[in-house]
């Protein structure tokens, strides 16, 4: 009798183990793709007029600027506004704000902002289609939901 109850708590051990296990190969849907998603008429995103790069990030110049030529680790300040796909803003820095500081190229922001900005020239303003991948990625942000593709307009005010 003691070897029947021995591999009975075998058993019900490994049941229970076995039962555990299975919850963890939950398959998660994978990331929305930029080719695939909608996006809010009032963003005025247009996939056919962009330039898709090698990270799958999309940009499109609305505003050529005549000023230098930005590169990584310059300084630049930026305006901005952030949208996801279904038209939210989720933040802005507007005409009337002081610039949003940073250096490209170093992490400070997104990689999609590292990718797509440079390139602009001051006084440029572009529209980046950011990935997930180059954004807040699975785990979002504050107001962001995870795996969020994101819309930005911004425009450099200076690069030093």
């Amino acid at each position: 009798m003691p070897r029947v109850r021995s591999l009975l708590g075998v058993l019900l051990a490994s049941s229970l183990l076995s039962a555990s296990a299975c919850g963890s190969d939950a398959v998660t849907a994978p990331p929305p793709t930029i080719e695939t998603a909608t996006f809010a008429p009032a963003l005025g995103v247009n996939i056919a007029s962009s330039t898709k790069t090698t990270s799958g990030l999309y940009y499109r110049d609305l505003v050529v600027g005549t000023g230098a030529l930005v590169t990584a680790g310059q300084s630049l300040t930026m305006h901005y506004t952030g949208w996801l796909t279904n038209g939210t803003q989720f933040d802005a820095n507007g005409p009337t704000d002081t610039p949003f500081p940073f250096v490209l190229g170093t992490g400070r922001v997104i990689a999609g902002w590292d990718l797509g900005i440079i390139g602009m020239r001051v006084g440029g303003q572009r529209q980046l289609i950011i990935p997930p991948s180059l954004g807040y990625g699975a785990q979002g942000s504050g107001t962001i939901p995870g795996n969020s593709i994101l819309v930005f307009n911004v425009t450099v005010v200076s690069a030093k």
